[in-house]
């Protein structure tokens, strides 16, 4: 089969792999009808380079059809419509009892020091081969695809993979008060997303970009845009939520950009040297002295007002990321975080779904692309080149 595998940073190419194939009785084996590309796959495409081997197959935002089922699934049937939640998650351990999907204790990955497995994403999360393929092999399969229905194209469901699960949770955990006002840092898919559920959540909603065509997306779903440049130039991002606050800062904020942060060019800089080293030396580099671009979460610890709270949806992975200790702990700040426990929110999301689009989800795809147009996807994407926001790869 064809897939987007990892050859080297910068370098993603579809080549021929084996097929997947039933492993344990509960695997599932799914043709891949559509897969998307995520702002987190542009880690792997620089800087978590050193914890990737050429030929990884990479994607975590898969849906299809199910080809084959082992001896031991009883929940699905050849012919069902799926969609795979990016972690990889059993459905029956402590972690999981407790709906902390993302820390699944099965496939928890302790020689790395990190949580449940991710499809397609490194060796730090169990090099589980990935969707951005023709075939995919899904296990757990009694519990962790989400079954949907036939009626819809693909885009109604897709996003439950990730998108709207890592949106809705980074929602949840900003705890915005009635009738309050959200800081969204960034307009790239999660936080067009989260901006969007904001909106119709009730609260007032401020969208922070510097790409004028992400901007007019969430301007269009009713949210008020604020160009990142704009505001540089009269005081900065905090000083202007502040001013369309009364002077007290938004109530809540979301960090919907995480170490691919702008306007840190030191942390880029060495972010890019150390990629360079050979995995050796790179991996334990990376895993406990790394350093992430924390322009956008300093100017959401800035913006939030005394007492309101932060969630991080954006990825961070440095060791030594220097904090603003005292300004978080004299403004009295709440910072919640962590990877969406994606099976937790997909009954409530896919209900909404299947009646309605609240959130514009069938429109919500920028490019719909063959898989073979894959690695020069990946290069627009992390340029934000092509007026590109969400591709959707159709193999």
């Amino acid at each position: 089969m064809k897939a987007v595998t990892w050859q080297g940073t910068h370098d993603m190419q579809v080549t021929e792999v084996p097929d997947p194939r039933i492993e344990e009785p509960t695997d599932i084996i799914i043709r891949v009808t559509s897969t998307g590309l995520c702002g987190s796959d542009l880690h792997l495409y620089e800087t978590l380079a050193a914890f990737m081997e050429p030929g990884d197959i990479v994607g975590h935002e898969p849906m299809g059809i199910v080809e084959e089922v082992g001896p031991g699934v009883t929940e699905l049937a050849v012919g069902d419509r799926v969609v795979v939640p990016f972690n990889v998650s059993c459905g029956s351990c402590w972690m999981c009892d407790r709906h902390l999907y993302s820390q699944c204790e099965t496939t928890q990955n302790p020689e790395h020091g990190t949580g449940a497995s991710f499809f397609g994403y490194s060796k730090l999360y169990g090099q589980v081969p990935g969707g951005q393929a023709e075939y995919m092999r899904v296990p757990f399969g009694n519990f962790l695809p989400v079954k949907v229905p036939h009626e819809h194209a693909d885009d109604r469901f897709l996003f439950l993979s990730d998108v709207l699960p890592t949106a809705w949770q980074g929602l949840k955990y900003a705890d915005v008060p009635d009738g309050g006002t959200l800081l969204v840092m960034g307009a790239g898919p999660i936080g067009d997303m989260a901006a969007r559920m904001g909106v119709r959540a009730g609260y007032r909603v401020i969208s922070v970009d510097r790409v004028p065509e992400r901007l007019a997306r969430v301007a269009a779903f009713g949210a008020e845009p604020l160009n990142l440049d704009e505001a540089a130039q009269v005081g900065g991002v905090a000083s202007v939520v502040q001013e369309l606050t009364g002077g007290r800062g938004a109530d809540s904020v979301i960090d919907a950009v995480g170490m691919e942060a702008h306007g840190s060019p030191g942390a880029q800089g060495v972010q890019k040297f150390v990629g360079l080293m050979p995995d050796v030396i790179a991996e334990p580099m990376l895993k406990k002295a790394g350093i992430d671009r924390l322009a956008a979460l300093h100017t959401a610890i800035e913006a939030v007002r005394r007492g309101g709270t932060v969630s991080i949806s954006g990825v961070y992975g440095g060791a030594v990321d220097p904090m603003p200790m005292f300004q978080l702990f004299d403004k009295q700040v709440q910072v919640r975080m962590g990877q969406a426990n994606v099976r937790a929110h997909t009954g409530e999301l896919l209900a909404m779904l299947v009646e309605d689009d609240p959130f514009g989800v069938d429109a919500f795809a920028t490019h719909h692309l063959p898989l073979a147009e894959a690695p020069q996807a990946y290069e627009h994407f992390q340029k934000k080149e092509e007026g590109m926001v969400k591709v959707v790869f159709q193999p």
